[in-house]
C-alpha cells in the first residue's frame, strides 16, 4: 500500500520550519496529568517553547455524539460503567450475522486501536447540559425546507452525480467537519506542526487542512470552503482554531454559511489530547453548543483514504440506474 502522497508533500513542505521536540518542566495546568502518570510526564515542546501535537492519533471512541435518551440527566458514566458499555458494543460487533458480507464490523470498526470509551462522558456533547444539540430554530427550519425543495426539483439520487452525497463523491464527510467528530472506521489524524502552521490531516476522506498561526488575511466570501477557513492561535498552553466561512453545499447539520466553530486542543497526558469545541450559528440554534472528545496517541501512521471525485464506484452507480430505467421502459412497452 502506498502512503499518502498529501502526506508527504505536506511533510516535506514543513520540514525546514518544523519544530523540534525539547521537554521543559510542565506548566501548570498540565501537573495533574504528570501527577497522574507518576510524575514523569513532561509535556512535549517546540524550540518555540509551545505544546508539541505531531504525530498521529485516533478518535475513535464508543462515546455518542448526543445523550441516549435512557441516559436522561446522567452526564458521566461511573468507571465500571464506562467499561460494561464499552464490552456490549463490543459485544454487539462480535454478534454480526454470518450472512452479513460487507465487511466484518469487529475487524473493520476497531483497526488498529480497538474502540473504547476514551472519557466516561455519557455523550460527546456537553453543553446543554441535556447532551443534546440545541433544537433547529425556525430560520434553520425554513432553509431546510427550501433546500429539500431544491434537491426534489432535481431530480432523483441517481439522476445525476451533483445529487449523490458528498461522501460518496469523496469530496468530504461530515465527520471532518471542523467539528471533528469520530467516523466509523479510519479515524485517524496526523498533525504536523511549525512555528507559524499546524496541519491537520484526516485519513479519511484524505482532506488535509492547513491553519496559520500567524496574521495572514482571509479570503473572505469570494472563495468558500468545504471544511471552511481556519486560523489558529495559542492561549497559553492551550491551541484555539477558530474556523468561519464554510459554503453553502456542506450544510453541516443544515448549518449556514454563518457557521462557526472554535476548537480547543490541550496535551493532557503522553497519550491524549483533549479536543473541545464549540459550534455556533445563530441562523440555525438560539444557543451555541460544545462537544468534548479524548483524541488519543496511535499505534502507527495513517495511510492512504484512496478516494476522489469521479471513481468508478460512482459511475457504476448512475449507469445501473440507467440500465434500470431502460429495463423498465422496454417492459412498459409489452
Amino acid at each position: 500500500m502506498t502512503k499518502s502522497l498529501t502526506v508527504l508533500a505536506v511533510v516535506a513542505s514543513l520540514s525546514a520550519g518544523t519544530a523540534l521536540v525539547a521537554q521543559s518542566t510542565p506548566p501548570a495546568a498540565a501537573k495533574s496529568s504528570a501527577a497522574s502518570t507518576g510524575g514523569t510526564w513532561k509535556m512535549p515542546r517546540t524550540r518555540e517553547g509551545k505544546p508539541n501535537f505531531e504525530g498521529d492519533w485516533v478518535n475513535n471512541t464508543f462515546t455518542p455524539l448526543e445523550r441516549p435518551d435512557d441516559l436522561k440527566d446522567k452526564a458521566f458514566f461511573a468507571p465500571g460503567e464506562a467499561k460494561a458499555y464499552a464490552e456490549r458494543n463490543i459485544a454487539r460487533q462480535k454478534a454480526q450475522p454470518q450472512d452479513n458480507i460487507h465487511y466484518d464490523d469487529f475487524i473493520w470498526m476497531n483497526e488498529g486501536t480497538l474502540r473504547s470509551y476514551t472519557s466516561t462522558r455519557t455523550s460527546i456533547v456537553f453543553e446543554p447540559a441535556t447532551g443534546k444539540i440545541p433544537a433547529m430554530n425556525a430560520e434553520g427550519q425554513k432553509r431546510q425546507q427550501a433546500r429539500a425543495a431544491v434537491r426534489k426539483q432535481q431530480g432523483g439520487q441517481s439522476d445525476r452525480v451533483q445529487n449523490r452525497a458528498l461522501s460518496e463523491r469523496c469530496i468530504t464527510w461530515g465527520h471532518e467537519g471542523p467539528p471533528m467528530l469520530p467516523v466509523g472506521y479510519n479515524a485517524n489524524v496526523k498533525i504536523v506542526q511549525s512555528a507559524d502552521t499546524i496541519v491537520i490531516i484526516q485519513e479519511m476522506t484524505h482532506n488535509t487542512r492547513v491553519i496559520p498561526l500567524v496574521e495572514k488575511p482571509k479570503l473572505g466570501g469570494t472563495f468558500q470552503h468545504w471544511s471552511g477557513e481556519s486560523r489558529g492561535w495559542w492561549d497559553g498552553d492551550t491551541l484555539v482554531v477558530e474556523t468561519t466561512n464554510y459554503n453553502d453545499q456542506v450544510a453541516w447539520r443544515n448549518a449556514s454559511r454563518n457557521l462557526k466553530v472554535t476548537e480547543r486542543f490541550n496535551l493532557t497526558d503522553a497519550e491524549t489530547i483533549t479536543y473541545q469545541f464549540t459550534v455556533d450559528d445563530k441562523a440555525t440554534w438560539d444557543t451555541p453548543w460544545k462537544g468534548e472528545i479524548a483524541i488519543k496517541k496511535a499505534d502507527g501512521e495513517i495511510w492512504e483514504y484512496a478516494c476522489h471525485e469521479g471513481n468508478y464506484g460512482v459511475r457504476n452507480i448512475l449507469n445501473a440506474a440507467r440500465v434500470e430505467e431502460a429495463a423498465a421502459a422496454a417492459a412498459a412497452k409489452k
